[in-house]
C-alpha cells in the first residue's frame, strides 16, 4: 500500500459539540456545512418527530426524478382528481393552490405550488399522476428514501397532513435537502421562488382566495439575502418547522429546526437565520479537492496505459472553528501501486484521509478518472518479462 502526502496543513481541532452554545426551544435543531458535511449543531437531531409540511420535500424529490429523467416535462399536465377538489373537507384548513376536480396543471404549476404555497392538494395530484394513488405514492416516498441514505423516515401521506406514519428525523431531512441541491441543479432555483400566482382558477372562490395567498410561507427567502430554500412546515402536533440553506461567499450551510414553538412564520424565519448566522459565524471551511480533480496519477499492473489518474467522487472539505486555523493537517493519498487492470472510471482504488497527529480525522474515497483496460495476453508475457530482467 502506497502513502502519498498530499499537502500539510495545520493542527486539526475537531469541532466540540456545538449544539450546546446555540439555544433554542425548538425540540430539535440540525446544522450542516454543505461542502464537509460536519455537523456544527445537532440538537435530538435523530429523534423521530412529525415533518409537518417538511414531507412534501421527498414528494418533490420524486416528482424531481421523473422530470430528469424524461418522463415529464414542466409543460405536461397532470389531472385533477376529487380527491384534490379544494371542496373536499381535508382541505378546507389546510394549504392549497385551490384546484377543481376535472381541470389539469401544468408540472410546473404543481411544483411551484408546492414549493411555494404549501399545497397539499398538489402533493395529491403529484401523487396519484405518477403512482395511481396516494398510498402506492408513499411507497415510492419510502424507496427514495432508503436509495439515499435515509433509513428511518416513513411516509403515511404526500402532503405532510397529520398521520402516525409521517416520522423523519432532522438529519435525514438535511440528507434529503443535500440530495435536492446536489442531484437537480435545474430544479433547484425554484427553492427560491418568492411568489406564485396561479393563473387557472375555475371558481370565484378559489379566486378570492388566490388574492391572499401568492406569498412563499418562507419567510426566510424574504429576510436572508443569501437563503434560497427550502421548504416550512406546520402543524398543531408537530409545531414550526423548516429546512433551509444559504450560501456565503460560496459556502453553503443546511440547516434544519422542527418542533419549534412560535407565533408564525415569521418567528421561524428569525430562529433559521440565528441558526444558519451561527453556523457561518462561529465555524469555516475549506475545500481541498473537488469531484474530478485531478490528484495523482497511479502506475497499473498490466494495463493498456501506464497509469490512471485518481479523483474523488465527491468534494474533501474540512470544517473547523473559526478561531482556529489549519496549520500542521496532514492529507494524505492511500492507494496500492500499482493498481491491476483493468480498471473502470468510478472504481475505488484508494482513499484520501485527513489525519491529526497520527489520528485519522476524515476518509473519502479515491477513485478512478478514467478506464484502463487490460493488455493482451502477450503484452502481460512481455511485462512479466521486462520486470524478470530490468526489476520493471
Amino acid at each position: 500500500m502506497m502513502i502519498r502526502k498530499i499537502i500539510t496543513f495545520a493542527l486539526f481541532l475537531a469541532l466540540t459539540p456545538a449544539w450546546a452554545a446555540f439555544n433554542t426551544n425548538a425540540r430539535s435543531a440540525f446544522l450542516i456545512d454543505y461542502d464537509s458535511g460536519t455537523e456544527i449543531v445537532a440538537k435530538a437531531a435523530d429523534t423521530l418527530m412529525p415533518p409537518s409540511s417538511m414531507l412534501k420535500l421527498m414528494t418533490l424529490a420524486v416528482l424531481f426524478d421523473q422530470v430528469k429523467s424524461g418522463n415529464l416535462k414542466l409543460d405536461d399536465t397532470l389531472n385533477v382528481s376529487e380527491n384534490a377538489d379544494y371542496k373536499n373537507p381535508l382541505w378546507y384548513p389546510a394549504s392549497k393552490i385551490c384546484l377543481v376536480a376535472g381541470q389539469k396543471i401544468t408540472v410546473r404549476d404543481a411544483i411551484l405550488g408546492l414549493i411555494v404555497l404549501s399545497g397539499g392538494d398538489a402533493s395529491v395530484v403529484v401523487a396519484e399522476n405518477l403512482a395511481g394513488t396516494e398510498a402506492k405514492f408513499t411507497e415510492k416516498m419510502q424507496t427514495k428514501a432508503r436509495s439515499i441514505g435515509m433509513p428511518l423516515s416513513t411516509f403515511g401521506n404526500a402532503s405532510g397532513l397529520p398521520n402516525d406514519n409521517n416520522l423523519m428525523t432532522s438529519r435525514e431531512l438535511a440528507t434529503l435537502a443535500y440530495h435536492l441541491i446536489s442531484d437537480y441543479p435545474d430544479l433547484y432555483p425554484m427553492f427560491a421562488t418568492k411568489r406564485f400566482e396561479f393563473n387557472d382558477y375555475k371558481t370565484d372562490w378559489c379566486r378570492d382566495w388566490g388574492r391572499t395567498h401568492t406569498l412563499n410561507y418562507n419567510k426566510l427567502l424574504f429576510t436572508m439575502p443569501a437563503a434560497d430554500g427550502l421548504k416550512t412546515g406546520h402543524t398543531d402536533q408537530g409545531g414550526y418547522g423548516m429546512v433551509a440553506s444559504a450560501k456565503v461567499g460560496g459556502r453553503r450551510l443546511i440547516g434544519v429546526i422542527n418542533g419549534f414553538k412560535a407565533k408564525g412564520h415569521d418567528a421561524l424565519a428569525a430562529e433559521m437565520k440565528k441558526l444558519l448566522n451561527y453556523g457561518f459565524s462561529s465555524t469555516t471551511t475549506r475545500v481541498f479537492f473537488t469531484a474530478g480533480q485531478d490528484i495523482a496519477e497511479i502506475p497499473v499492473w498490466y494495463g493498456r496505459q501506464k497509469t490512471v489518474t485518481a479523483t474523488v467522487d465527491k468534494t474533501f472539505a474540512i470544517t473547523v472553528p473559526k478561531e482556529r486555523n489549519f496549520n500542521g493537517l496532514r492529507i494524505l493519498a492511500r492507494y496500492n501501486d500499482p493498481v491491476a487492470a483493468p480498471v473502470n472510471a468510478g472504481d475505488i482504488i484508494g482513499e484520501i484521509i485527513a489525519e491529526q497527529n497520527g489520528v485519522v480525522i476524515k476518509r473519502g474515497n479515491l477513485v478512478a478518472k478514467n478506464r484502463v483496460s487490460k493488455t493482451q495476453f502477450l503484452g502481460r508475457v512481455w511485462k512479466n518479462i521486462m520486470v524478470m530482467i530490468m526489476g520493471k
